[in-house]
């Protein structure tokens, strides 16, 4: 089956009179700050976490280049990026280091991210940390009056995220998470997918199927002497103490419960996000949550996330949606007259080749999407720069802290029901399971001394 996607041209040759014609979509939180009253040309910001992804987004934001995508522009739209960085922060000093050295030495190296919130200059800041950092940092960054474009899975747990967006709410700043399957470059067939069940193409939806790759096993790992750059009780934050090892510290730090989710929250953030997006519930959720393991170790100081979680989710609507680890990884969405796969390669299915070769059908789809990105579609193909167009004119970006608080909860409720061995009723209004005082208290975690936050 034919391979087909949209290029940005094709969707912006009717975004601006579909937006003329009233068909932005409201958002629920609205930055009222503004880059143009920057006191500088190009913002500057910080860089907070810089192990690969950090070192990415960072580079994305500047305009770097980057040795991941093989020294090309990082993005061709806007090769020289939105912003300057002058300060840079990660617990492993010599991460930091090595990021200030080739950006010729300017960054001012910390390894407290506190310090660097300290300096007034820095209006924005990227933040990469482990998941289990990623609100503490957020609030920290919100109460020093910065701009933020924060790693995704947002949150670690469900109460997190309510302390977030009130923060976020009063403080008026922009915050764009880094779920960049909504509009970036190369991943625009999402939105497309989205648009086309959107549309009624597809007819009454039947089932959808998120595919996820497997998690990881393995352990027990042997304890280590921590590195002389590393401050290891400042990396462990909140979680519980344990003796340092480097599969907790590396990018490994995802399949430890301590510090994430597992595949559920890496992966499962991106297409549950594309889920809630396709349903068209950028703030509810699952009304009840099934959610099982064949393999949930229990390893001393071993990797303890789910390796093949299997979640049964019911949407608004009495929509299904089965969740399944294995090789692969994508979104399928059957309706009742027809259906359509998507991931990162590619969006096939009859209804696509439908689109293709029938022009009016094919405008109608392409409407669609300006629906979906509402005032963001300039900056559609580029999920670093809708952050930046975001904040300089007073808008909600694409990935806003609502949906993805959402789209998060729904992957925290499944490892929930994991853990517990049994379905759940999940109120998706006050968000709160029903009846199952056991359930609810697991929506928050004990916080270690003195890291506490919230």
């Amino acid at each position: 089956m034919k391979d087909s996607r949209f290029t940005r041209r094709d969707f912006v040759r009717t975004a601006g009179a579909a937006a003329a014609a009233g068909l932005a979509a409201p958002y629920l939180y609205t930055s009222s700050v503004r880059a143009a009253g920057s006191k500088n040309d190009r913002p500057l910001f910080g860089a907070i976490g810089v192990g690969g992804q950090g070192k990415f987004i960072a580079a994305r934001a500047s305009g770097r280049l980057d040795e991941r995508i093989l020294s090309k522009p990082i993005d061709p739209k806007r090769p020289g990026g939105y912003a300057d960085c002058v300060a840079v922060a990660d617990v492993r000093r010599d991460f930091a280091e090595e990021f200030s050295q080739k950006y010729d030495g300017k960054p001012e190296v910390f390894t407290d991210y506190r310090k660097l919130l300290d300096r007034k200059d820095v209006e924005c800041v990227t933040i990469a940390t482990p998941d289990h950092w990623h609100v503490h940092v957020c609030l920290d960054a919100l109460k020093a009056g910065k701009h933020i474009y924060c790693e995704k899975p947002l949150t670690l747990t469900i109460d997190e995220g309510h302390t977030l967006l009130k923060a976020v709410k009063e403080s008026g700043k922009t915050v764009q998470v880094g779920t960049m399957q909504r509009t970036d470059r190369g991943l625009l067939q999402f939105a497309r997918a989205v648009a086309t069940v959107r549309s009624g193409q597809l007819g009454k939806l039947r089932r959808i199927r998120v595919d996820l790759p497997l998690g990881k096993a393995g352990g027990p790992f042997a304890s280590q002497p921590v590195p002389e750059t590393l401050n290891w009780d400042m990396w462990q934050g909140q979680s519980p103490s344990a003796d340092y090892s480097p599969e907790r510290a590396g990018a490994t730090f995802r399949w430890w419960y301590e510090y994430s989710g597992g595949i559920l929250t890496d992966w499962g953030a991106h297409h549950l996000d594309i889920v809630h997006w396709a349903l068209n519930l950028p703030d509810s959720g699952p009304t009840t949550v099934d959610g099982t393991a064949s393999k949930l170790p229990h390893i001393a100081n071993g990797y303890n996330t789910p390796l093949d979680p299997v979640v049964d989710y019911v949407f608004p609507g009495d929509v299904p949606v089965h969740v399944v680890s294995k090789h692969d990884e994508g979104v399928l969405f059957e309706g009742e007259k027809g259906r359509i796969y998507v991931d990162r390669g590619r969006i096939n299915g009859k209804p696509i080749q439908e689109q293709d070769a029938d022009k009016n059908l094919k405008d109608k789809i392409e409407a669609e999407m300006v629906k979906l990105f509402g005032d963001n579609a300039d900056s559609m193909g580029d999920h670093m720069g809708n952050f930046f167009d975001a904040w300089q004119h007073g808008k909600t970006p694409v990935s806003d802290v609502v949906s993805q608080h959402r789209a998060v909860s729904s992957c925290h409720i499944g490892n929930i029901s994991i853990r517990l061995g049994r379905k759940l009723t999940w109120d998706p209004v006050k968000e709160e399971f029903v009846g199952d005082d056991e359930a609810n208290a697991m929506r928050s975690r004990p916080q270690r001394a003195p890291w506490q936050f919230g």
